[in-house]
């Protein structure tokens, strides 16, 4: 739990560094980038592709405010992934690795959502809630995969 709890640290740790500009601009320190690395091995390399290919789409309901990430994985059939960083993707990783075995402190997506919203480098759109209750639902109804009939990504 100990590296669990200092990933969230790192993570929580991205700002904006603003090196005296009115536009602050985003990244991750090479010792961010170091400790993450140590913690998440090939999976930060992973979603730092995933971050690299703009593949993570932040949908946030109305009036709710209610947000879920889509993240695009990196197969060839580019597969969409429903994602709650910090407690859930809809990957088969997430359910094997992380929550099965225990080897993994989170999957690639999940990862890829967290840095993305820290960086404030993804794609968003807003939706009514009912759509993203039914995109919710369909994915319940269907852990093979979806298409996104809300944002055609």
């Amino acid at each position: 739990m100990a590296a669990a709890a200092a990933g969230e640290a790192i993570l929580d740790s991205i700002r904006p560094l603003t090196n005296g500009s009115s536009h602050p601009s985003y990244s991750l320190s090479d010792e961010q980038l170091s400790m993450l690395h140590f913690l998440y091995g090939k999976n930060l390399e992973r979603a730092m592709r995933i971050l690299d290919q703009n593949g993570v789409y932040r949908i946030v309901g109305e009036p709710s405010k209610r947000v879920v990430f889509q993240v695009v994985g990196e197969s060839k059939n580019s597969e969409k992934y429903l994602c709650f960083p910090k407690h859930f993707c809809s990957c088969h990783s997430f359910f094997f690795d992380v929550v099965g075995r225990g080897e993994q402190l989170s999957c690639k997506h999940q990862l890829a959502a967290r840095i993305a919203e820290a960086l404030e480098i993804r794609q968003h759109m807003v939706v009514p809630d009912e759509k993203l209750a039914i995109l919710l639902f369909i994915k319940v109804q269907s852990r093979e995969g979806y298409s996104c009939a809300i944002c055609n990504c």
